[in-house]
């Protein structure tokens, strides 16, 4: 069986009837929201190409006679504060009884996070966290309109999971609502509008999958679905790594954008099994000078070395990997502990010099010493802490300064030596 092939039978597995993917499923938009509701609020990205896409959603929604209500303009990057209300209070303006968003992962974050809203008319920060989504509908017996989220990008997998990041510009700071309550009844990805990506929107969005099941993997060890995770991490980023140098070398390629379409959505069942860690932590506080899967990318390798004693397993298959694919000549077989983290560091720097992107924070523009710092102050967040608890070497907020100011520090220098473990 190709990886292909068992990237949709393990996301048949995870989603079972209720996600539409592959190509030319846009059409069908219409008969899944009229299975939810009459009434379609839509809220939707604006890019070169997307008013086609639209046009077709809106003749398929005509068809199952769903009246589209409202056409809602979609969030900006990392999805600001200021367009989720905006979009709450033209949420609110509707009866809608479905919301079809049709964005990447932030417009779908935002359609998220504003039924929320809409539904509970509350404060954003008192749902930061996990669960407290669920606790509030069950303690004032609500429930959400349906959601039915149409991917965009090969990315966040937003349109799968219970995440949405929601950032405050004024501060920098993204934060996060974890809830099985938000998660979109219907997903949909047509990978054909993946086609026309940019070069650096698909690097993004690859790295972002990658780590999505790179760190799940990572936190996984000694849990008991480890093998579940192994199983899908070994597909997701065999992918991602194989094909991602294609997709942007030939945008063109429908067998990379399949490739990498796949890839992504394994990321998002990977994440709705297990939690990120280290490099989604960090990357928090890199929003005003980083992609989101572009700050991924550069942290992990130097978590990866800090991790390496307690995650030979993971790091042998993930090494395993990058090896295959031409990116390291080093007997990943042969090594332990640090050393092991310290081959696939330098295979993950490989794979990111191969597509243009920087693996340090200095080559980064914008970059100052401020944002080591907001990040040592998010790591200490009680509302972040989940990433600390899911690292496979957890940290105490007291732990931070030593040990995540060094791996920091390595960050900013490409300086790999910096690194401390703990022993």
């Amino acid at each position: 069986m190709t990886d292909f092939e068992k990237a949709r039978v393990l996301l048949r597995q995870f989603k079972r009837s209720s996600y539409l993917f592959g190509t030319d499923v846009l059409t069908r938009v219409g008969e899944v929201a009229a299975a939810a509701g009459k009434r379609a609020a839509l809220v939707r990205d604006t890019f070169s190409g997307s008013d086609d896409y639209v046009g077709l959603i809106r003749d398929s929604l005509a068809k199952s006679q769903v009246s589209l209500v409202a056409e809602i303009k979609g969030a900006g990057p990392n999805c600001p504060r200021e367009d989720l209300f905006r979009i709450t209070d033209s949420l609110k303006e509707t009866e809608a009884d479905v919301v079809v968003s049709f964005g990447g992962g932030s417009t779908i974050d935002a359609a998220k996070a504003a039924e929320v809203l809409r539904t509970l008319n509350c404060e954003i920060d008192a749902y930061f966290g996990t669960g407290l989504v669920a606790k509030a509908l069950q303690e004032n017996a609500r429930s959400l309109t349906v959601h039915v989220a149409i991917q965009t990008v090969a990315s966040s997998a937003a349109h799968l999971t219970k995440y949405s990041n929601i950032t405050d510009v004024s501060t920098g700071q993204k934060k996060l609502i974890v809830d099985d309550a938000i998660v979109p009844a219907y997903p949909v990805f047509d990978y054909e509008v993946t086609y026309s990506t940019s070069p650096g929107l698909t690097a993004d969005g690859a790295l972002d999958g990658i780590s999505h099941s790179l760190e799940v993997l990572y936190g996984a060890v000694g849990k008991p679905y480890y093998d579940k995770v192994e199983e899908i991490a070994k597909v997701c980023i065999s992918l991602a790594v194989n094909y991602l140098p294609r997709a942007i070398d030939n945008p063109n390629d429908k067998e990379a954008r399949e490739a990498l379409c796949l890839a992504t959505d394994l990321g998002g069942y990977s994440i709705m099994i297990g939690g990120t860690n280290g490099g989604h932590l960090t990357s928090f506080s890199l929003v005003n000078i980083l992609s989101h899967g572009r700050a991924c990318a550069i942290m992990n390798p130097y978590y990866t070395v800090f991790f390496a004693p307690a995650i030979e397993r993971p790091l042998h298959l993930v090494g395993k990997i990058y090896q295959e694919a031409g990116l390291t000549g080093t007997d990943i077989e042969a090594l332990k502990a640090r050393d092991l983290g310290v081959a696939v560091a330098e295979a993950m720097f490989e794979l990111a010099r191969k597509i243009g992107v920087p693996t340090r924070l200095n080559e980064v523009e914008g970059f100052s010493q401020k944002y080591i710092d907001r990040a040592l102050a998010a790591a200490k967040n009680p509302q972040l802490k989940m990433k600390l608890q899911n690292m496979p070497v957890p940290l105490t907020t007291e732990m931070i300064e030593g040990y995540m100011g060094p791996i920091l520090e390595a960050a900013r220098d490409g300086d790999l030596t910096l690194i401390k473990n703990v022993k």
